[in-house]
């Protein structure tokens, strides 16, 4: 294999492919990188056996083959290189070496067999929808935060997406839970989504996903069967295998009977349980609401370094009302709202509260309250 080409847009793929790569490997071709010639572009190919990338870049392929590399140190190499450069990789006759030439700097790095990297997205994929990459990250930001990361409850560790029928409409609806609290995001649900299976995408897939969706004007194409799911991005494609597990029904967490209602200022409030919760400690991270006469109470005790209050005004009608939460979940779930105003939907001090923004009725968060 002998192939040219310019070093950003190769250093731009393998930005996208070898992160996948696990830095520790008991089999040693995991660590490596696929490069392949397909007609006048180089494809490049990581795995973890969970999850596959692939992408092609333009390359000026003076001579056909495929190897396998170190992909960290491939990337490292690369990355090192002046801007503008052009690289040059080239295998020696015996396969067992591949150089990396570009002006006056030469590597060598040690090839494994192409015939040894595992194939993750061989099968065929009966559900096929295409979605606009902005939606897509509307559905992962909006709900990643609240992903479990217990690995004993493993059904936890993904996002759950499901066509789901509400108000006479198709919605694509996107579900997280860790047991303390749940976040649910919907979307028009796009045509060929009908009659897709309910299915958990793996935690690290969601993260790697993430960041191939920055271009706003990408439409993404998502192609699922019940045990894999792929998805093309412009020249990426990535595979995952998805969580072989039963999602728990979260509608029956989702209270409907609350009918306390608090009003209160997004920024406002997010910086008052950042600054009280400064004194908590790293084990109990509770925040005492104490809600009435229109103003909520922030209290923070920590019987080690003191105490913290702070007052902020609300609107709220009903009764007053103690109740304590986790100030990290407040934070992740106020750093999610949109609006200027999050609207609580409150019962009693025990029961799971209902948490909305005020500009976007497609979400909503439960947070299930703490001892204070």
């Amino acid at each position: 294999m002998r192939v040219i080409l310019e070093r950003s847009n190769l250093l731009k793929s393998l930005n996208h492919v070898h992160r996948v790569v696990e830095r520790r490997n008991t089999i040693p071709i995991l660590s490596n990188v696929l490069l392949s010639t397909q007609g006048a572009s180089l494809e490049m190919k990581a795995t973890d056996l969970d999850l596959e990338v692939t992408e092609a870049t333009a390359a000026n392929v003076e001579q056909a083959g495929a190897t396998t590399v170190p992909a960290h140190l491939l990337y490292d190499i690369v990355r090192k290189l002046p801007e503008g450069a052009e690289v040059m990789l080239k295998t020696d006759e015996s396969g067992n070496a591949m150089s990396v030439v570009s002006g006056r700097s030469s590597f060598q790095l040690q090839c494994l067999p192409q015939s040894d990297f595992p194939e993750l997205s061989a099968g065929t994929f009966p559900h096929i929808f295409r979605l606009d990459s902005q939606v897509l990250k509307g559905l992962i930001e909006k709900t990643q935060f609240a992903i479990s990361t217990e690995e004993t409850r493993y059904y936890l560790n993904g996002i759950y997406v499901h066509a789901h029928e509400t108000g006479g409409s198709l919605k694509l609806r996107a579900v997280a839970t860790d047991g303390h609290r749940l976040a649910r995001a919907e979307a028009e649900a796009p045509a060929g989504s009908e009659g897709m299976p309910g299915i958990i995408i793996p935690r690290k897939t969601v993260s790697e996903l993430l960041k191939l969706v920055d271009d706003p004007d990408v439409a993404v194409t998502v192609e699922l069967s019940e045990t894999k799911i792929r998805f093309t991005i412009g020249s990426v494609v990535l595979t995952s295998k998805l969580i072989d597990g039963t999602f728990p029904d979260y509608e029956r967490v989702i209270p409907t009977g609350n009918d306390k209602r608090l009003t209160i200022d997004r920024q406002s409030f997010a910086a008052a349980v950042d600054r009280v919760s400064t004194i908590s400690s790293e084990r109990g991270r509770a925040v005492k609401l104490s809600i009435g006469n229109g103003q909520v109470t922030l209290t923070v005790n920590n019987p080690d370094s003191g105490s913290a209050t702070e007052e902020i005004p609300a609107d709220y009608a009903a009764e007053p009302l103690d109740i304590g939460f986790n100030a990290k979940y407040l934070l992740d779930v106020a750093g999610q709202l949109t609006g200027s105003e999050a609207r609580f939907m409150l019962a009693d001090a025990g029961a799971p509260t209902l948490i909305q923004d005020a500009a976007d009725d497609q979400t909503l968060y439960v947070l299930m309250p703490m001892r204070v």
